[in-house]
């Protein structure tokens, strides 16, 4: 008897319920997620991004960033949850992402967790010296600098309030400034969009001073 046929079959319905459960399934589950009402301050939640940070993200895809950064605030790790870490007040969600156009979960962390650093590190200008010298800010960091994405240039009249306050060797000689170029003032506000601190259905946020 040729069982072909039923090899054939057997086959395709393997492929079949696997399509099904890895991609159409999710596809649809995920499909029907949008932005909800903002009760508190209006408009839409996740928020919206500014110009300026989606011309940022697309910064952070050049450079690399994902490399060494996740943005995703896991519930549970090998040693402690990321909320313990203060990486985040709560777990990431789908709903988070509807906003990118690429989500970028990442898989490593050589540093930290992106998630939420625009609630962690507010100050446009730490995120400045940041990238021009990482462990200027943060001893022994691993980081690269990136200082490709600076200009010093020659003070005209009067020092730019853009200009970075740099000590000890990475200041720059006298007369002159280090200032940031249009993409690394993207990638900061890009940054400093970055946050996931708003509640959402299925991921509410505990108040402070509620039982654990």
């Amino acid at each position: 008897m040729n069982r072909l046929p039923t090899l054939l079959s057997g086959i395709f319905l393997v492929f079949l319920t696997s399509w099904l459960g890895l991609v159409a399934y999710p596809a649809i589950q995920l499909g029907r997620l949008a932005p909800i009402a903002d009760a508190d301050n209006g408009g839409t939640l996740p928020p919206t991004y500014g110009g300026q940070a989606i011309a940022g993200q697309h910064v952070y895809a050049t450079e690399g960033c994902i490399s060494c950064h996740s943005q995703q605030v896991r519930q549970t790790s090998i040693t402690s949850s990321d909320i313990e870490r203060g990486w985040g007040v709560r777990p990431s969600v789908a709903r988070d992402y509807l906003r990118d156009s690429t989500a970028f979960l990442g898989s490593r962390r050589l540093g930290q967790d992106l998630s939420n650093i625009g609630v962690r590190r507010p100050d446009a200008k730490w995120h400045f010296i940041h990238l021009y010298h990482p462990s200027a800010v943060c001893q022994g960091s691993l980081m690269p600098c990136f200082s490709h994405l600076f200009l010093t240039r020659k003070i005209q009249g009067q020092r730019s309030d853009e200009a970075l306050d740099l000590t000890g060797e990475d200041a720059p000689k006298d007369g002159y400034e280090v200032i940031p170029t249009s993409d690394a003032k993207n990638l900061v506000a890009y940054l400093l969009a970055l946050r996931h601190d708003y509640p959402l259905p299925e991921a509410p946020v505990k108040k402070a001073g509620a039982a654990k």
